[in-house]
């Protein structure tokens, strides 16, 4: 009897054991944190790296990362970096590859094992190396049409960083969200020919200021300290930087990297990461990008402009309207 017993324990138990430590399966696989180390060609204080910084920050805490990084990496040691980091055992691998494209993927081409995602202006790489971008065009409409709509003098500037399709994009979508609400704005483009060089920022910034510029977009640092110093208003770009200028800017486009941190993060601990275009996580659709809260400018906007502006946001998220993507080089009027 009792032999007869066992026999049939013995599968029910060895049944209910592979059923427990199936269940703890998942368990397993998050309890090792995933090691990530972003790269960054600039400063961890240029917005643009920030923004990438601040979600894999997150992650640390929410997605149990073990996160670290090096910032102002040249393009002379970008492989001998991200080969360390490899050689450590680093599964998922981030930062901006602008200046470094070709040094970025052949590198990753030596490491199948390893998940590549950098912000990227080309497409991505079987197998292993996705990319993504700041695709803020459609805050950047909303913030010209209120510099469309708070200008006096009717000419609006923006001060960007080199005339790329990813900063074009921005710097034309906020110009013709401002000329739809304005047909009499007249709008000043100055590059810097750098992607942080804020002295250089705030000289064009008050050269654009002393030609009659009264609204000027921030798309790189030092534009806001010199709209501050000239008290004009100011449209931040990228965070919300209105801390710089509590009396000058009003809004600006925030550009959200948590989506795509987040999405990166579940394909990678999912073991199906491919390289793919992430872009599309950076849109308001997607939470990627929003308007920076207006702060002090709450009680001094206009109620007019306030509902247009939430007017239109409903329309680009409801998509009954879209913002043109613009990326030739802009010119001034």
């Amino acid at each position: 009897m009792k032999r007869a017993i066992s026999k049939v324990a013995a599968p029910l138990w060895g049944a209910i054991l592979a059923l427990g430590v199936a269940s703890l399966a998942p368990a397993m696989v998050h309890a090792e944190s995933l090691k990530v180390a972003g790269i960054f060609e600039t400063p961890i204080e240029e917005p643009w790296v920030t923004q990438i910084h601040q979600a894999l920050l997150k992650g640390q805490k929410e997605l149990d990362l073990d996160y670290t990084w090096s910032e102002s990496v040249k393009s002379a040691d970008f492989s001998r970096v991200m080969r360390e980091y490899a050689e450590k055992g680093y599964k998922l691998i981030m930062g901006d590859a602008f200046g470094a494209e070709r040094i970025a993927r052949r590198v990753a081409r030596d490491y199948p094992d390893v998940a590549f995602v950098f912000g990227s202006g080309i497409g991505p790489a079987d197998p292993n190396f996705g990319v993504f971008d700041n695709w803020i065009h459609e805050p950047a409409y909303l913030s010209g049409m209120i510099a469309g709509r708070m200008t006096k003098s009717n000419t609006i500037g923006v001060v960007g960083g080199i005339a790329i399709p990813e900063i074009n994009r921005l710097s034309n979508a906020f110009c013709s969200g401002a000329k739809e609400v304005n047909d009499k704005v007249k709008c000043k483009f100055s590059f810097i020919g750098s992607f942080f060089d804020p002295p250089k920022a705030k000289e064009a910034a008050i050269a654009q200021i002393e030609a009659g510029v009264d609204v000027i977009y921030a798309e790189r640092f030092g534009v806001v300290e010199a709209a501050q110093e000239k008290k004009i208003l100011a449209i931040s770009n990228m965070s919300d930087q209105a801390s710089l200028g509590p009396d000058t800017v009003i809004t600006g486009p925030v550009w959200d990297m948590w989506p795509t941190v987040k999405h990166v993060v579940s394909l990678v601990r999912a073991g199906v990461f491919t390289a793919q275009d992430f872009g599309g996580f950076s849109y308001m659709g997607k939470g990627g990008a929003y308007l920076a809260p207006y702060h002090k400018f709450e009680a001094k906007l206009p109620g007019d402009v306030k509902k247009m502006v939430a007017d239109r946001q409903a329309e680009i998220l409801d998509g009954t309207f879209r913002v043109d993507v613009n990326e030739g080089t802009p010119r001034s009027d």
